[in-house]
């Protein structure tokens, strides 16, 4: 079995999860906002910051957060689906590979970029296949079709250090289930970012997660 928390230069995955273990999934948006929707995500707490490729010229708006958000936050790409799209996200300074799948290619190419990688999984058999890769983390994907229960059967047969982000569908209210399964973090995607939202709802939306998670895990 692949080592997870593998190096990827300096670059290990739980090193960004351990205050706030959520993902910040900005689909659609545009380069022109780009630093100031990082920076109040930044200001809640947000540590990693995913660019969906299908967003308005994606690769601008990854560079343009590359270059202009603190040290301590890791910065990529999602709906990565080919390994000619890993090598734009290196190329522009991105460090994070996310998969709606888990094509195997895909992730062998990201480790050896040395990226984070983390594929979306729906099955055992593709976690498996998944983590052998060298994947960092699974992404279950899409999480309103794996409920909270199937994610505690998954818990009983993966490696015990398997980092586990359910995707989809996440809410401030609904983590909880998530987080009693055995899930170590979440993807957040419309509910707490779309491209018709201000600046400051973003930054509101980031902070109402943010404090979730924190009432969750308080003590």
């Amino acid at each position: 079995m692949a080592a997870l928390l593998r190096h990827g230069g300096d670059v290990v995955l739980r090193d960004y999860l351990t205050e706030l273990p959520l993902i910040a999934i900005l689909r659609g948006l545009k380069p022109e906002n780009a630093e100031a929707v990082g920076n109040v995500l930044v200001e809640a707490g947000f540590r990693i910051i995913e660019v969906p490729l299908n967003s308005p010229d994606p690769f601008r708006s990854i560079g343009i957060l590359a270059k202009t958000m603190p040290k301590g936050v890791l910065v990529g790409a999602g709906t990565v689906m080919n390994p000619e799209q890993v090598h734009g996200v290196r190329d522009v300074g991105g460090r994070l590979i996310v998969m709606p799948h888990a094509d195997i290619e895909v992730i062998e190419v990201a480790k050896e970029q040395e990226l984070v990688c983390t594929p979306g999984v729906a099955t055992p058999t593709e976690a498996f296949a998944a983590l052998k890769a060298g994947a960092d983390a699974i992404k279950i994907f899409p999480a309103e079709a794996i409920p909270p229960a199937v994610v505690k059967a998954w818990r009983a047969v993966l490696p015990k250090e398997t980092v586990v982000l359910p995707v989809g569908g996440i809410k401030p209210d609904n983590m909880k289930p998530y987080l009693d399964a055995g899930a170590n973090g979440f993807g957040l995607g419309s509910a707490l970012f779309t491209p018709s939202m201000s600046v400051e709802e973003i930054g509101g939306n980031a902070r109402a997660f943010a404090t979730a998670w924190q009432v969750l895990t308080a003590g």
